[in-house]
């Protein structure tokens, strides 16, 4: 076991390196100098003074020296925690910038990811052993699992915001109100989260209901199922047995949509305007603040990593096949 999460963790690293690398590049090698977007938004006239000022801020963000340099620095500061200052939000720290969007963005993930995964597989379940609900549900997943998060948010924006009137399309609460635990923020807080949440909950629910009916369907035929049903097995026990077998290969699927559901989240926040990482980002794309971006792209990577690592440790606990091999046995 021990081994196993050592070649893991390994691969992870490794990951996690590449990964950082790239989230360097990307933004050093877009059009624009994030140093002249600043000085620009503050409307400085004087050609002298302008001159002066891009290079001290040049010299503060470390723009000034070269490409090698900077991404020996960028370590550095990381390895330290200190993702740098926003260009955006001079003289912000990057990470206090982040912190304030994180909790909006893990509010509408979290829940989606849970709640669509959880429901979804049973609804497929449900579906494999019903013919009625087999012929309601599968297509009805196959329209959901092909619609875009930003699509689908658009069309809630509009029905249920617009049109319908019952919940806000716009912000993470409204401007009236200021912060504080009190029912009436929170409810406010609650109905401007709805939409968000729901156009994500909605989209992962078709595919997770689908690839369980699917999964299920194998299971019954398979040759285990067969042989209980010869012995007399209750039909009850044989569902069980394909259930369970059948969320292997969905806890799979987990890990491997997450990074699919992530930026479905951050297109979805860009949609109703939520104050969270997907906002975040495009106003520092507005802005060509490199550090922010980096920060964001960084926050999502090491999120993405560290929930599939745990998503593999899971496996290992739930998968007693991969323990036998672990021990030398054989499956």
């Amino acid at each position: 076991m021990w081994r196993y999460i050592g070649r893991k963790l390994f691969v992870y690293l490794l990951t996690f390196v590449i990964a950082v690398t790239i989230n360097w590049m990307i933004p050093r090698f877009m059009p624009g100098d994030p140093v002249r977007s600043m000085l620009a938004r503050a409307s400085v006239g004087n050609p002298e003074a302008l001159e002066r000022m891009t290079t001290y801020y040049n010299e503060v963000f470390g723009l000034d020296t070269p490409l090698y340099q900077q991404y020996f620095s960028f370590w550095g500061g990381l390895l330290q925690g200190d993702l740098g200052v926003s260009v955006m939000l001079y003289p912000e720290p990057v990470a206090d910038v982040i912190m304030r969007s994180v909790p909006y963005t893990l509010a509408v993930l979290l829940p989606a990811i849970l709640l669509s995964w959880v429901v979804g597989n049973h609804f497929g379940a449900f579906a494999a052993r019903s013919k009625i609900l087999d012929n309601t549900i599968l297509p009805l997943g196959y329209i959901l699992t092909a619609t875009p998060y930003m699509w689908l948010a658009l069309l809630l924006a509009w029905s249920l915001g617009v049109v319908a009137g019952v919940f806000p399309v716009s912000g993470g609460y409204s401007f009236s109100l200021r912060p504080e635990f009190s029912w009436l923020f929170i409810s406010n807080l609650i109905s401007h989260w709805f939409l968000p949440f729901l156009s994500m909950f909605v989209v992962a629910l078709g595919g997770w209901a689908i690839g369980m009916r699917n999964m299920i369907i194998y299971e019954l035929e398979a040759d285990y199922s067969n042989y209980l049903q010869a012995l007399g097995a209750p039909r009850r026990l044989v569902r069980k047995y394909a259930f369970r077998n059948a969320m292997l290969p969905q806890i799979t699927g987990l890990a491997v949509q997450l990074g699919t559901i992530i930026a479905g989240s951050l297109l979805t926040e860009i949609v109703f305007n939520y104050p969270g990482l997907g906002t975040l980002i495009i106003q520092s794309l507005n802005s060509r603040d490199f550090f922010l971006l980096q920060g964001i792209f960084l926050f999502v990577v090491v999120g993405v990593l560290i929930a599939n690592f745990i998503i593999d440790i899971v496996y290992v606990l739930v998968d007693p096949r991969t323990r036998v091999q672990m021990t030398g046995g054989s499956s």
